[in-house]
């Protein structure tokens, strides 16, 4: 009678017995996947619109009243007016980040001031739009707070974010999966906000030339991204295991990038989209680096929280969660020992 190998391996899935109709299935699942992504990522980019956009209206009330009327009209709900009594408080207002446009009117007519540092979408957006409420007049436009001259339209401010988010994401995920030890993880984590904080001005400004204000704070900002973002991988990784990895790439990628304005403003986004995407860390990270290095520092505190919020969850998690881990593997079975051999010659007796 012939007796099964102690040694064999383990046996066959049930998926890989029946290949073809997996494969069916993975195709159909990643179409279906796709059909979901290409919305989440097309459909923000694609009705970019002003949405309770804060602006402000400045100069004499009669003339503030008739503008204020027109914007109601010409785009319910698109502006949230904030009213002030002239051009030096509404400059005021754009530097604190109260606002993204002052229109200031005056004895000469309307004249348009901008931030194109903290969006320069929506300053081209409400440079086009301001000759409809100037009964066809040329319009002046002052930008109190220009957009870095080497990156005038915000195109390298929004790339730079991604390969951030990319990368973050990435380590967080190889903590887990290649580090069984919470020091370990937590000395990389730690590692990799020192380095991004040093890396990044080095890059973004040094060489690039995409970013002005203090290197120091600059670097502390990219710093605090790059660490919130694989702290909140992490984290989730090794308190759920590999499905929390997959949680912390929706947050970071899947969801964080489409929604998190960083190429627009919030306010130019289906709501609550824009206002949910300020609330994940790649958003809140664009919003605080705006701040710092535009701005010094005006509107900082809330997005400044919420990333302080993921890296110390992030970080609490890696070194206090239950872990998740595998079952050991049974060891396998020591094998019998082999039966003495028996020499069969002319003269031997059969065994019965």
């Amino acid at each position: 009678m012939t007796r099964p190998s102690a040694l064999a391996g383990p046996p066959t899935p049930a998926y890989a017995r029946r290949p073809l109709p997996v494969a069916v299935l993975l195709a159909v699942a990643v179409v279906l996947l796709q059909s979901l992504l290409v919305p989440l990522f097309a459909g923000p980019a694609a009705n970019l619109e002003p949405r309770d956009l804060p602006v402000v209206v400045a100069g004499p009330a009669p003339a503030t009243d008739q503008l204020v009327e027109q914007l109601d009209t010409a785009a319910p709900g698109a502006f949230d007016v904030i009213r002030l009594p002239d051009g030096t408080a509404a400059d005021r207002a754009l530097r604190d980040r109260e606002a993204y446009a002052a229109f200031v009117l005056g004895p000469d007519g309307a004249t348009l001031h901008t931030a194109s540092a903290a969006s320069p979408t929506v300053a081209a957006l409400l440079t086009q739009a301001a000759g409809q409420f100037s009964a066809g007049q040329p319009v002046r436009v002052v930008d109190v707070v220009p957009a870095d001259p080497d990156d005038p339209r915000g195109a390298g401010f929004a790339a730079g974010f991604l390969p951030l988010a990319l990368t973050g994401m990435v380590l967080g995920a190889l903590l887990v999966l290649l580090l069984t030890g919470r020091l370990a993880r937590l000395a990389g984590l730690v590692s990799f906000g020192l380095l991004v904080g040093v890396a990044g001005p080095l890059v973004l400004q040094g060489w690039l030339g995409l970013l002005p204000g203090d290197a120091l704070a600059v670097g502390a900002v990219l710093g605090l991204v790059g660490l919130a973002v694989a702290a909140t991988v992490s984290g989730l990784g090794t308190l759920l295991g590999r499905p929390g990895l997959g949680l912390g790439a929706m947050l970071v990628f899947l969801v964080g990038n489409p929604l998190s304005a960083v190429g627009a403003a919030p306010e130019l986004l289906p709501q609550p989209w824009g206002e949910v995407g300020q609330w994940l860390p790649v958003g809140a990270g664009g919003t605080l680096l705006r701040s710092t290095a535009f701005f010094d520092g005006a509107g900082a505190t809330t997005p400044l929280l919420i990333l302080a919020g993921y890296a110390a969850v992030g970080l609490l998690l890696v070194a206090f969660a239950p872990t998740r881990t595998r079952p050991p593997l049974p060891a396998p079975a020591p094998a019998p020992a082999s039966a003495p051999a028996v020499r069969v010659d002319d003269r031997a007796t059969p065994v019965k």
